[in-house]
């Protein structure tokens, strides 16, 4: 899933790669323990009449916007 911002020049536009799976918290221990550094802890987004969506954030080594997302049932 690809975000796009509302970009009003081409360097300030921005994007923010989705990787959807399950289990998002074990996939964030997994990636803390490789050395990676989130931005929050997951959390629910909304809650949808057959779903919750859980998030959490982080960037790349070269600075990209990037989330974990998991459509909780």
């Amino acid at each position: 899933m690809l975000d796009g911002g509302h970009a009003t020049t081409p360097s300030s536009f921005t994007c923010c790669v989705y990787f959807r799976g399950e289990n998002i918290a074990a996939r964030v221990s997994e990636m803390k323990v490789m050395g990676a550094s989130f931005d929050d802890e997951p959390h629910l987004i909304p809650r949808m009449p057959d779903h919750e969506l859980w998030m959490t954030f982080f960037k790349d080594p070269d600075g990209n916007q990037l989330a974990l997302m998991e459509e909780r049932r």
